[in-house]
């Protein structure tokens, strides 16, 4: 992991970051790349449909949870560690849906073993401090047989510039974040069998172009000094970023395995 933050600490960041209205007018309401659309695919890959129970781990204000539920037919609970996102998604909820929603640490799920046929993550694995433990937690709530889902920011991070490496990256999905051939050496290593691997590194770009254009209008309405300077250090990481996709050391990808 990269230096600056504790685990405790830069886990609690994230949560925070993620269920404010800020980071969800710069992302545009989508917080992840390819929004609904790869939700529904990665869902689709996982077989995900009616009767089946899938957990939606570091589920957010539990978009993705609700999605499953409501157009492919599931069970689904959502856990998240931000109490605040896990308000929002219970608020969302409406009555029928098969949903429920749980705040709990994705390295410690507060859920039974073999309870889901679907363990179910999208661009949050590249920010648990202990991969493998989450990994093996969620293996762990998976029947044998059943699958495990990411949906997660590549990275060769060995080619990416320094400031991409750094604390204030890492929240951003950034400098963590592993080739997808590591994460699949690290849910082999949990004791899953790889079932697919899809590259939609496009749908990264579209992202991060959105949000680089959203900074340089931030930037433009910021008050002078440490509020616009802030704005402008994170539309420079943007365009680090932007750089790094054409180049191939960022992209996004869909993984599946087997429990």
């Amino acid at each position: 992991m990269t230096g600056g933050l504790a685990d405790d600490d830069l886990k609690a960041c994230c949560a925070q970051l993620y269920e404010s209205d800020a980071v969800r007018w710069l992302l545009d309401g989508e917080l992840h790349p390819g929004g609904e659309r790869l939700s529904l695919r990665l869902a689709e890959l996982a077989g995900v449909g009616p009767g089946r129970r899938v957990v939606d781990v570091a589920c957010g204000s539990g978009d993705t949870a609700l999605l499953l539920a409501r157009e492919l037919g599931c069970e689904a609970v959502g856990v998240d560690l931000g109490a605040g996102a896990i308000a929002q998604a219970r608020h969302a909820a409406r009555p029928g849906d098969r949903v429920s929603f749980l705040v709990g640490d994705a390295e410690t799920l507060p859920l039974p073993d073999a309870s889901f046929d679907v363990a179910l993550s999208e661009c949050s694995l590249c920010m648990f401090p202990d991969k493998p433990r989450a990994i093996a937690e969620m293996a762990r709530v998976v029947r044998a047989g059943g699958t495990i889902a990411i949906a997660d920011v590549t990275a060769d991070l060995d080619a990416l510039p320094a400031a991409l490496r750094t604390a204030a990256a890492q929240v951003a999905c950034v400098a963590d974040a592993r080739s997808a051939d590591e994460y699949v050496a690290l849910l082999r290593d949990a004791g899953c069998e790889p079932l697919a691997i899809e590259p939609h590194d496009a749908d990264l770009r579209a992202m991060a172009d959105r949000v680089e254009a959203r900074l340089r209008v931030a930037r433009m309405v910021a008050a002078p000094g440490e509020q616009r300077e802030r704005v402008r250090e994170a539309a420079a990481l943007a365009r680090m970023a932007i750089e790094a996709i054409a180049r191939g050391s960022l992209g996004y990808a869909l993984m599946t395995v087997r429990v």
